[in-house]
C-alpha cells in the first residue's frame, strides 16, 4: 500500500492517482522517491520532417490527380503518364482514386511520423 502525501489517504500500489483527492502518487509506501526512470522518462514527439513531407505529398496528389481513362476507351492506369503528355480531353478525374491516394498518404504519413518520432 502508498499514502497519497496531500490528503493521507492509503491506495494499492497499483494506483496511479488518489481515489480521494485525485493528487498523482509517485512515491512509494516506503517512502522511497521515484525510480530514476519515471522521473526522467520525456515524452515522444512525433518526427516533423515526415509530417511535412506528408502534406507536400497530400498537395501534389491534390495538384496532380489520377485519371480514368473516358468510357469508350479501353480502362487503363495513367498514372504519372500525364505530366509528360497530357490525357484527352474526354478523361475524367478519378474521384475514387482520388480519395484512396489522399488516404494512403495521410495513414502513410502519420505511421512514418510516430515510426521515426524522437525523444525530447
Amino acid at each position: 500500500m502508498q499514502i497519497c502525501p496531500a490528503c493521507s489517504r492509503s491506495q494499492p500500489e497499483i494506483n496511479r492517482f488518489c481515489i480521494e483527492c485525485g493528487r498523482r502518487l509517485e512515491g512509494r509506501s516506503d517512502g522511497s522517491p521515484p525510480s530514476q526512470h519515471q522521473t526522467t522518462s520525456a515524452p515522444d514527439q512525433l518526427n516533423l520532417t515526415v509530417l511535412y513531407g506528408m502534406v507536400v505529398a497530400l498537395i501534389l496528389a491534390v495538384l496532380f490527380p489520377p485519371w480514368e481513362t473516358p468510357p469508350a476507351q479501353t480502362p487503363e492506369f495513367l498514372g504519372m503518364y500525364f505530366i509528360l503528355s497530357p490525357p484527352t480531353p474526354e478523361a475524367v478525374v478519378s474521384r475514387m482514386l482520388l480519395t484512396i491516394e489522399l488516404v494512403t498518404i495521410a495513414i502513410a504519413g502519420m505511421y512514418g511520423a510516430f515510426l521515426f518520432r524522437t525523444k525530447s
